[in-house]
């Protein structure tokens, strides 16, 4: 299977300019916007013309690698807008003054039980709490109010689908599936080299990438999200956009 995934990599690698053409077709043609960037910079700014363009004040963010690299969050709260990061690991590290995550799964791998329930108690004004379950609810419950209002939501991209003009996303706690469908804009930023050609390539790579991340023969959720919502659909957004980005 690592010989198969490995194949298709290169097969989009190999021709990147042709898979990068036809995935900017596909998603077009299903009423997605593909924006393309160079530099931290250009990354951030882009996010903030597409909230200027909708009227956007809150923004809720799925975890992001990319724009955990061009400090977007901090291009966005010094825009004047709020930005609440919903990864439970990447929230407790916001609230804790932005620090660094320490793993590209589990950013917040190095903090303790007590820690994080300090850290609660301080932030949230809540009586201090001991069990995982509990502090976990806790978040869950204040994240579930940005949920519901925020304007914007921006998410990575684990896989960019050529042939349909999809980005797929793969997570353990739910959170990129709200952020991707109840505000009225959806952002998906990820690197050139996250597109496959197809679905089927999607399917190979499905089975190495839990295994390979944590130790899973699933997770959790998979969102594959194609274009904004069409007439009579009711769940997803208004507005899809991709920002690729070619950072040499």
């Amino acid at each position: 299977t690592r010989d198969a995934g490995k194949a298709i990599r290169q097969r989009a690698l190999d021709n990147l300019d042709v898979w990068l053409e036809l995935f900017e077709k596909g998603a077009t043609e299903r009423g997605a916007t593909v924006l393309f960037a160079q530099t931290p910079a250009e990354i951030n700014k882009l996010v903030l013309d597409i909230a200027a363009r909708h009227g956007v004040r809150k923004i809720i963010k799925s975890k992001s690698m990319v724009s955990e690299e061009s400090a977007l969050d901090h291009a966005i709260e010094g825009a004047g807008l709020t930005v609440v990061e919903t990864d439970l690991g990447e929230y407790i590290l916001q609230i804790n003054d932005y620090e660094p995550p320490s793993h590209i799964i589990g950013p917040a791998l190095h903090k303790s039980k007590e820690e994080v329930a300090e850290l609660f108690h301080r932030k949230h004004g809540t009586p201090k709490k001991d069990g995982i379950e509990e502090l976990c609810l806790e978040a869950r419950g204040i994240l579930r109010e940005h949920y519901l209002t925020a304007d914007m939501g921006i998410s990575g991209g684990n896989f960019f689908v050529a042939e349909s003009g999809s980005v797929v996303l793969v997570t353990n706690e739910g959170n990129a599936t709200l952020t991707t469908t109840l505000p009225k804009v959806h952002v998906a930023i990820s690197g050139i080299e996250k597109i496959v050609p197809t679905l089927e390539d999607v399917a190979t790579l499905m089975r190495l990438l839990p295994r390979s991340a944590t130790g899973q023969s699933i997770s959790n959720y998979v969102d594959l999200l194609t274009g904004p919502k069409g007439d009579g659909e009711f769940h997803g957004v208004d507005h899809m956009y991709f920002i690729i980005v070619d950072s040499g």
